[in-house]
């Protein structure tokens, strides 16, 4: 068993609200200064980013895991991750037809730029990112499932999108396996508070959308990583959050 440390939650300069400089490339980089092995790029309701991010972790040596953050129907942000980059390019693809396209505004939103490896602009997205697609919580779940990943919801302990804020609870039988705080440290309160949570295992991922506020190493998973490679680790990650026993240990 191998100790990995995660962020499982950062955005770049794809996300409108994300930082220009958070470019594929460089959140690898950071990842690897802050000490983590194992880091997932969630823009929101797209993976286009996410070919220059594996190149750029291989080249880094860190675990890439592709990922989206997803807006669903009642507006509450979840959190969607793949165990390979084929995998998540085909939930892209399910996504696009589900989302609602008004024209991006940089001026106003934020650039939404798609990058290669080398930090070269190879294109922008023209349609809006961060509004809410035609998915409701329960078929985002399903659709994820459906492509071979893991869902939870995202931020629970944050008003903005997060579920509590939005339901006034969390379901009393949720489908999930896990949920994502942004602070450990509220972890107490909200199993307190919210007693369906009890069993489930919980994450923590900054929601960077720049990279000063990447996570150091400092919340881990051990991963039975033998014989080693990165593609394993990564479906052994996503196994663990799919609720399969045997392969992650938080």
């Amino acid at each position: 068993m191998t100790r990995y440390f995660y962020d499982l939650h950062i955005h770049s300069c794809l996300s409108p609200c994300g930082s220009d400089d958070a470019t594929p490339a460089n959140i690898a980089g950071i990842a690897v200064l802050n000490g983590l092995q194992i880091v997932a790029l969630t823009d929101h309701n797209t993976t286009a980013n996410c070919p220059a991010f594996f190149r750029a972790a291989k080249a880094y040596g860190i675990v890439p895991i592709a990922g989206m953050e997803l807006t669903t129907n009642e507006d509450i942000h979840v959190v969607c991750l793949f165990p390979t980059l084929e995998d998540a390019e085909r939930f892209d693809r399910e996504v696009a037809k589900r989302r609602i396209r008004i024209r991006n505004k940089p001026e106003i939103f934020g650039n939404q730029l798609i990058m290669d490896e080398d930090d070269n602009v190879i294109g922008e997205e023209p349609d809006l990112l961060i509004n809410a697609t035609t998915l409701s919580l329960e078929d985002a779940y399903e659709l994820v499932l459906a492509h071979g990943g893991a869902c939870y919801p995202a931020h629970i302990d944050r008003q903005s999108n997060g579920m509590i804020a939005a339901l006034g609870t969390f379901p009393d039988s949720p489908p999930y396996t896990a949920f994502e705080l942004n602070s450990a440290d509220s972890e107490e309160e909200y199993r307190t508070r919210f007693p369906q949570i009890a069993s489930l295992d919980r994450v923590v991922s900054s929601d960077a959308h720049d990279l000063g506020s990447i996570s150091e190493a400092e919340h881990s998973f051990m991963i039975d990583d033998e014989p080693y490679s990165s593609a394993l680790v990564a479906r052994r990650l996503i196994d663990y959050l799919r609720g399969e026993e045997g392969f992650v240990h938080g």
